[in-house]
């Protein structure tokens, strides 16, 4: 009986968290959501790759009755820190948007891959040096440098992620 419970199978320790093999950051925004592509949360760590929320205003957001308390900052970017940037579409605020715009620079400069979503998509192509209305019909975008990849499912995004790291 005990042989049988070693035995590796593909459902044993299926709760058991995947392990991380990079960090990347989570621009918070107001009203955050992933398009038609659902809430990808869950199938990016699923991955292994570990979410750090990183405020773009307020100190904390709440998110559907959540608080969600940032743990990441910009300058973990510019450290190397964070992997990537994900950049969620959300509500439209003057403010919002310029720390959006400055997250997207700072690992544009640090040559860090930026995954946008809805509205975020416009600040990550335009940052790229790309025609945000060439991509209006994507529902997200990866940016690394200054190529601009549409991913139209959630094979795509997580193709996309798969080489993050």
């Amino acid at each position: 009986m005990k042989a049988q419970a070693a035995k590796k199978t593909p459902y044993r320790n299926r709760f058991q968290r995947v392990p991380t093999r990079a960090r990347i950051g989570l621009a918070m925004r107001r009203d955050m959501n992933f398009g038609p592509l659902g809430d990808v949360e869950p199938m990016i760590q699923a991955g292994g790759l570990s979410i750090a929320p990183i405020s773009t205003g307020e100190a904390s957001l709440h998110v559907n009755g959540v608080t969600v308390l940032p743990t990441a900052k910009g300058k973990d970017l510019e450290s190397g820190d964070l992997k990537a940037l994900v950049v969620p579409g959300g509500y439209s605020d003057e403010a919002g948007d310029k720390a959006v715009r400055e997250l997207i620079d700072m690992a544009k400069s640090r040559g860090v891959p930026v995954i946008a979503f809805g509205e975020g998509v416009v600040h990550a192509t335009r940052a790229a040096g790309a025609d945000p209305s060439d991509y209006v019909d994507a529902p997200a975008v990866v940016t690394d440098g200054d190529v601009v990849t549409m991913l139209a499912d959630r094979d795509a995004l997580s193709a996309a992620t798969a080489r993050i790291g």
